[in-house]
């Protein structure tokens, strides 16, 4: 008896990233490693808990033809000796050319949340930039401050520094050139 492999579904449409968003967070890296390397890792989200220690799960409930799929992550935001725990699932879009991977936040505090990360060659390097861009929590009268002043810069830029950062030492230890830039 043959058992044949359910095909992924078709990936997700989603929308250009939206500009004007009350809530803008960009960071963005400059890496010593070739941007096919720091694309693949990027998109190899189920693996982020080994390479991030802030990653606490990263599970793909459905996964799409592109690489991507409808993906739940959680991770930690540390305080000093103390850690806050966050959650979150996406509608995550892999872009082959030019490299980009895109999500949609659906659940979680954070839903309806737009993020980017591309990735541009800069000589020998990989200039990787991640947007994330909200209109901020459906919150009567604190939402929109709540996203702009706490969960913006502490938590969502919090988190994406540390990702980046660590992924960014994965491809060059693995490229073979350690100590790259940052760029800001």
């Amino acid at each position: 008896m043959s058992t044949n492999p359910v095909p992924a579904r078709a990936p997700y449409v989603l929308p250009e990233m939206p500009l004007g968003r009350p809530m803008h967070i960009v960071d963005e890296r400059l890496v010593r490693a070739p941007v096919e390397l720091m694309f693949r890792l990027a998109c190899d989200v189920e693996n982020w808990p080994g390479y991030l220690p802030h990653y606490r799960r990263v599970r793909f409930r459905e996964r799409t033809a592109d690489g991507g799929g409808l993906v739940d992550m959680a991770a930690s935001r540390p305080f000093g000796p103390l850690a806050w725990p966050v959650w979150w699932q996406s509608e995550m879009l892999v872009n082959r050319a030019p490299p980009a991977v895109r999500y949609r936040h659906v659940r979680g505090v954070t839903r309806g949340m737009d993020v980017e990360w591309t990735f541009a060659a800069e000589s020998a390097l990989t200039r990787v930039r991640i947007v994330h861009a909200w209109n901020g929590p459906a919150w009567p009268l604190i939402g929109m401050f709540a996203a702009s002043e706490v969960i913006g810069p502490i938590f969502i830029h919090g988190i994406a520094s540390r990702t980046l950062d660590g992924l960014a030492l994965v491809a060059e230890r693995e490229h073979g050139s350690a100590g790259g830039g940052s760029a800001g």
